[in-house]
């Protein structure tokens, strides 16, 4: 028995070793890292676009009315202009130069410039405007111009490959002797990195300018259409739904007990998927139209990770109210106010919940459980859905009533989610306490 009881152990501890060695790899791959770079820096621009979208349709429909209103929403429409409508080529070159950095290449703006290049390119350059009634129900077909439906969110997954694929190959063909022009010593850097790269640039714009027209020509069709038809739904309708979701924010967890952050899985297969659905919410609200998604970037903070990964905020109020034991109250108390606003390290690895058996367990099921009650409780109506994207260090119960535009409803829910998770965490956290003064016994009687 106690040797299949240590064969049990081995296997266990092999299974757990392989998965943290491929989710390490995973979340390393040079594409994704460089996906999370390139998110990390506009992410900025999403929580401005959520300002705008809240002023608007929030904060001054209770002050103006009327023609005073509509002027003064002038304000958040400029900002959506600069925000939302033009996500997807925003995307594009950031990803270009991060991936460009990533991969040690010489000159990552010339990497970004060829991505922005290139997500153009591949744009129709005839925009259906639809039927007009007054042209006797004709389709009016316009020029020179570029939809929003390419630049904007829905084409954010189109930047995103078009970014990754291009900069590949970009940085490819600069590699090779023969494609780069040198003018000698004499001709300012600048200058000399521009010529070196002319072959490269001509080459992959001419790539995707004869991918366009094939598409154009033969299928009728634009690559930015087909990515987000055969690419983008399908990743982002399982990824985003609830249980994709749970999925992977479990793995994600279960990660991070092992001692790697979770955003290593979560932040690569998650976080550009539920940025995009955020984004169409907040366009969504803008336009005064139906809110489609339900699990967006600030549905996570509202209900996944409340007070950090693991859903601590609980953990500390578990111990802070209930614990006798000095050493644990020291870390909940030490690791209340960064847990306030999401940063909750200190208590992971202080208290510690990195392996530690008892507290890995809700520290893995908490997220789930409180994404299944946000879900169905936002999916019966009982709460609206998330608008605003809020950033990440908001504090809680002030979070969700940001992220809802104003919804007390969510901050309720909220609130009795994080007590919940309180009584979820209160008898392992005892186990956990029971554990320790073992393990201190046994080692003094060890010393002695």
């Amino acid at each position: 028995m106690a040797k299949q009881t240590t064969s049990e152990k081995l296997q266990n501890s092999s299974f757990l070793d392989k998965f943290t060695q491929v989710s390490v790899t995973v979340g390393n791959w040079v594409y994704l890292r460089s996906l999370r770079d390139a998110f990390a820096i506009i992410l900025p621009v999403f929580i401005v676009a959520g300002l705008g979208v809240m002023l608007n349709n929030t904060v001054f429909t209770w002050i103006f009315k009327g023609d005073t209103l509509a002027k003064i929403q002038v304000f958040g429409n400029a900002i959506n202009n600069g925000t939302l409508n033009v996500a997807g080529v925003l995307v594009a070159p950031m990803i270009g130069y991060s991936l460009a950095k990533n991969k040690g290449f010489d000159n990552p703006i010339a990497a970004a410039a060829m991505a922005l290049a290139s997500t153009f390119i591949v744009m129709p350059g005839n925009i259906s405007l639809g039927t007009v009634a007054s042209a006797g129900a004709k389709q009016a077909l316009v020029t020179g111009g570029y939809s929003t439906l390419y630049t904007g969110t829905q084409g954010m997954f189109g930047g995103i490959i078009i970014g990754l694929v291009g900069t590949a190959i970009f940085m490819r063909l600069a590699k090779i002797k023969a494609l780069q022009i040198d003018l000698g010593p004499q001709v300012p850097p600048a200058v000399s990195q521009s010529f070196s790269v002319l072959i490269p640039a001509l080459l992959l714009m001419s790539f995707w300018a004869v991918v366009t027209a094939l598409l154009a020509g033969v299928f009728n069709s634009d690559l930015i259409g087909l990515i987000k038809t055969w690419i983008q739904e399908p990743l982002r309708g399982f990824n985003t739904s609830l249980l994709g979701y749970c999925v992977i924010y479990f793995l994600a967890n279960l990660l991070f007990t092992l001692g790697i952050h979770q955003t290593v899985l979560s932040g690569s297969l998650m976080d550009p998927l539920v940025l995009i659905n955020m984004n169409q919410n907040m366009a969504a609200y803008a336009a005064h139209k139906a809110i489609p998604n339900i699990i967006t970037t600030s549905f996570v903070s509202t209900y996944t990770l409340i007070g950090g990964s693991g859903s601590t905020i609980s953990l500390i109020i578990a111990i802070l109210l209930f614990s006798k034991v000095k050493s644990s109250r020291q870390v909940a108390g030490l690791s209340l106010a960064p847990g306030l606003f999401n940063i909750n390290e200190p208590m992971i690895f202080g208290y510690p919940i990195v392996f530690n058996l008892p507290m890995m367990i809700p520290f893995v099921l908490f997220p789930v459980l409180g994404s299944i009650i946000g879900y169905f409780a936002t999916a019966w109506g009982l709460v609206s859905r998330t608008v605003v994207l809020v950033p990440w260090v908001t504090p809680p119960l002030i979070g969700p009533y940001l992220a809802t535009a104003g919804d007390w409803r969510s901050v309720v829910l909220q609130a009795l989610v994080i007590i919940g998770g309180v009584f979820l965490y209160l008898p392992f956290m005892r186990i956990s306490e029971r554990v320790a003064k073992k393990q201190a016994e046994m080692s003094e009687e060890g010393e002695l």
